[in-house]
């Protein structure tokens, strides 16, 4: 239970996110989002926190769905080797600095693209004056290193964005329950003897679909715990890389497939002698952080409960949530002029 913990700005920062829920505007994005259906395509860029989940969460949500729209994720530099002509390019960069997002920008502003659009945590930024339209979060600046509420109201800007953009079912109607969700998920109670395994162990894996929760908490993993984390894609976890996992490592697998249970018992718990957690809206044969059902918004309460657990993991070992010894705000800032 993570209240307990509000001497961290990390900690105020999760604890902040159900009223940034209930708070967020889905229609000021509503121009872009019919330039952005104009065009039928859009390339989702930035590093780090600010692509992973936002992105991935908004191409699987499309996918599903089978939206009318064309939706795509890569890093900054990679983007600068693509074609991206017939492509609208929204950039998320909390700082406005990432030197990544700048250099893409300022190419694509060479040659004339048309449709540039940023995402920052602050105004007047030097990506908001590459762009052709500019937006700022409304969450405020975070109190720690590791992003965890712009991390959420930047995957509902995308969310809103695309119901926009498809005419899809809107969001804002369902804010005020999903807030209620996440608000619960930062409060369940961990087990303390599960929190103390995970602070021992080894390396922490984290399982789970493509969706960038599993992917965010293993980068959540590093900056808050300290501890080594990899993240497995789906059930990568028993398809090789047992071979080099050991029997104080643990797996937290996010929603897991029913039918892959027995397996990750057959050959993670009993083959490894590992411990596997899981974080689900239903009853599992492993350790069980149960949240309840979101439906398609499952991935938002999914991280809160994985930020709850890692919170937890963080203080059992005595770190200092907000200050990371080597990690920086601004992974990689733009220094030009």
């Amino acid at each position: 239970m993570i209240e307990t913990h509000t001497k961290f700005g990390l900690v105020r920062d999760m604890l902040a996110v159900p009223e940034i829920i209930r708070a967020f505007d889905c229609d000021r994005m509503a121009e872009t989002a019919a330039e952005i259906r104009d065009v039928g395509r859009l390339m989702m860029t930035g590093e780090g926190s600010s692509r992973i989940f936002p992105a991935k969460s908004a191409i699987t949500h499309a996918r599903r769905l089978g939206l009318p729209i064309e939706l795509h994720t890569e890093a900054g530099l990679q983007a600068q080797e693509y074609d991206l002509t017939d492509w609208a390019v929204f950039a998320l960069s909390n700082s406005g600095r990432t030197a990544e997002v700048i250099g893409l920008f300022d190419r694509l502003k060479q040659t004339g693209h048309q449709h540039r659009y940023s995402l920052t945590a602050f105004p007047d930024t030097r990506l908001e004056s590459l762009a052709t339209r500019g937006y700022v979060l409304e969450c405020g600046e975070e109190g720690a290193v590791a992003a965890t509420k712009s991390v959420v109201e930047q995957a509902l800007f995308y969310r809103a964005l695309l119901d926009l953009a498809t005419g899809g079912d809107a969001v804002g109607p369902r804010l005020a329950g999903l807030a209620d969700q996440v608000d619960e998920a930062l409060a369940v109670e961990i087990d303390p003897e599960l929190v103390k395994r995970i602070a021992e162990a080894g390396t922490i894996y984290w399982a789970g679909r493509n969706n960038g929760v599993a992917e965010e908490l293993t980068l959540k993993t590093n900056e808050i715990t300290r501890k080594p984390a990899d993240y497995l894609e789906g059930t990568y976890a028993v398809h090789g890389v047992e071979e080099v996992m050991n029997g104080g490592d643990v797996v937290i697998w996010i929603d897991p497939y029913p039918g892959s249970e027995d397996k990750f018992a057959e050959v993670l718990e009993q083959g490894v002698g590992l411990t596997v957690v899981e974080i689900s809206s239903r009853p599992t044969r492993f350790s069980t952080i149960q949240v309840e059902d979101a439906a398609d918004l499952a991935p938002f309460v999914q991280m809160a409960a994985g930020w709850n657990l890692l919170v937890e993991v963080g203080v059992a070992l005595g770190v200092n949530l907000d200050k990371p010894e080597r990690a920086r705000k601004v992974g990689n800032e733009f220094t030009g002029g």
